[in-house]
């Protein structure tokens, strides 16, 4: 199309944008549109537009460098045992799903090009064709039926076997198709597939410190607790990824992760503290915030089965005690939305909006823990920085407590080794939940019976019962009425507070693009190493 002003046409934009990737001045830009006889009115314009082309397009090349906040030696390139968000990206960059949730939370087809139910419970699974492992190895059902089964398998020690058990079978029709059938309907069954933990292995895979999946990387380096390094992988079924390497590591204090963007050591620093927010602010524009609130929680987690929990009236005095508006305020920097002590976040179809949180009231919560018979008495609050911002959280509740006599010990703990030796284990402690796409999974992770995290080991007939009822309704009204009920269970019962939403943030430097933000959480689910590129 040529412009009105001039004959420039869309093949003279397009030397424009060549010229700026390849590091032409802004005044040698000019000096070509003049050449070109464009009126130096119109030259501003055409070189925004050229510049926002750059910048949308993504650039091949480049060692892409990123510091995740969370490891420990247990870190896994088994999909199935994967815990933490540094498994998570590790995970996403080796492998692939059947399925990923887009940034509406709409599932979408990856490695499987259909999959559909007449009834919700059985489900066909047409796989891709042209899709290969990283040792060549061509992907078909087998693979699929491979993968379901580890989750069944107790010795396997999958973190997401509870929501695997409801596949009572699982079938290769032939090369290219899968047969899922459920123990009971589940309309969720392509949203649960785009979890983290169901990422398609290699038939007979029993070694995975080489991470043989279909993803966007091999695996060059894998040292639990250190690092990992993957390369472009050649062969990739899409067309990515962008950069030619991928080094993911973390770094556990919050200022040292900045410190290293800022230094240029890394191009992003995930989940930053809110502290650290006006910092990289104050760099100017060679450093980007990218905000995603997407369901992230920092919890404080009582155990029904230990003292003090066992004591109902304490549970209930805490929920009082916890000023939610100040922990948004001041432990976030009004970086999270007020939470009402269930899961469900407040961008999910199915939250319960007339749920109120527990209002901050401490003379009523010094009444509850006078009747509990522990005023006075000093409780360990165990927090890390492992658990986003839960040292801050802990502070002012602890300050709420000393000024109605109740002793609160905050106990802070290193970030090494807390997952393993103080999560699910001290009577009282913070946890951190990632995103999780449906009620249903967050219910069966952290609520059922006989959930894998189940933080304050909270147990329900009722409440089981409920969750397999919802699962298979198709009637979308009817179970969000359930889900509803379902959430103030949790709210009125379990031992878990969840105070606020958390606003992940992560600072990248301003070469990094094509960051986007996911309902899976930050680091665009954790899936970001195959999408974004290196500017310049």
């Amino acid at each position: 199309m040529t412009n009105k002003i001039t004959n420039w046409t869309a093949s003279d934009d397009a030397k424009i944008e060549n010229a700026i990737r390849r590091g032409a001045t802004r005044r040698e830009l000019l000096q070509m549109m003049l050449a070109g006889g464009v009126a130096m009115s119109a030259g501003g314009l055409i070189l925004g537009r050229a510049s926002n082309a750059v910048a949308a397009t993504p650039v091949a090349g480049g060692a892409l460098k990123a510091a995740g906040w969370s490891s420990s030696t247990a870190d896994t390139l088994d999909p199935a045992k994967a815990s933490l968000s540094t498994d998570y990206v590790r995970c996403c960059s080796f492998y692939n799903r059947l399925t990923f949730l887009d940034k509406t939370g709409t599932p979408q087809m990856e490695l499987a090009e259909a999959i559909e139910s007449k009834d919700a419970k059985v489900w066909t699974v047409k796989l891709r064709s042209g899709v290969t492992f990283h040792d060549g190895k061509p992907l078909t059902a087998d693979d699929v039926v491979f993968s379901l089964k580890r989750h069944l398998d107790p010795a396997v020690g999958s973190k997401v076997a509870k929501i695997a058990a409801q596949i009572s079978g699982v079938k290769a029709v032939d090369k290219q198709t899968a047969e899922i059938t459920l123990a009971n309907p589940n309309a969720d069954l392509p949203t649960i597939l785009s979890m983290h933990h169901f990422m398609i292995v290699a038939d007979g895979t029993t070694d995975f410190s080489k991470a043989n999946g279909t993803g966007a990387f091999v695996r060059e380096v894998f040292e639990p607790g250190v690092r990992s390094v993957g390369i472009k992988n050649k062969n990739y079924w899409k067309s990515g990824p962008n950069v030619d390497s991928f080094e993911y590591f973390a770094i556990s204090d919050d200022n040292a992760r900045v410190n290293a963007l800022l230094s240029g050591d890394i191009h992003l620093a995930a989940s930053i503290n809110p502290r650290s927010m006006r910092l990289v602010e104050s760099q100017g524009a060679g450093f980007v915030l990218s905000k995603t609130t997407s369901g992230n929680y920092t919890n404080l987690n009582i155990r029904l089965d230990m003292e003090p929990g066992s004591k109902q009236s304490f549970i209930e005095g805490m929920k009082y005690l916890v000023n939610r508006e100040q922990i948004v305020k001041s432990a976030l920097r009004g970086l999270g939305e007020v939470g009402n002590d269930q899961p469900v976040s407040p961008v999910n179809f199915y939250r319960d909006a007339n749920l109120k949180p527990k209002s901050f009231d401490p003379d009523k919560a010094k009444f509850l823990f006078q009747k509990a018979g522990v005023l006075g008495q000093s409780i360990p609050v165990v927090a890390s920085e492992a658990a986003n911002s839960s040292i801050d959280m802990a502070m002012i509740i602890q300050a709420s407590g000393a000024e109605i006599g109740m002793k609160l010990d905050v106990q802070r703990v290193p970030s090494d080794g807390y997952w393993d030796n103080y999560w699910l284990k001290a009577p009282v402690h913070f946890g951190n939940i990632n995103p999780r796409p449906t009620p249903d999974i967050l219910f069966s992770l952290l609520y059922a019976s006989d959930a894998p995290w189940n933080e304050s080991q909270y147990k329900s007939e009722k409440f089981d019962k409920m969750l397999l009822e919802a699962r298979g309704l198709l009637d979308q009204d009817k179970r969000k009425a359930i889900y509803n009920e379902m959430q103030g269970m949790i709210a009125d019962q379990a031992g878990t507070i969840i105070p606020a939403y958390l606003s992940n943030v992560d600072a990248t430097s301003a070469k990094l693009k094509g960051l986007e933000p996911s309902p899976l959480g930050g680091q665009m689910g954790y899936a970001f190493a195959e999408y974004v590129w290196l500017e310049g």
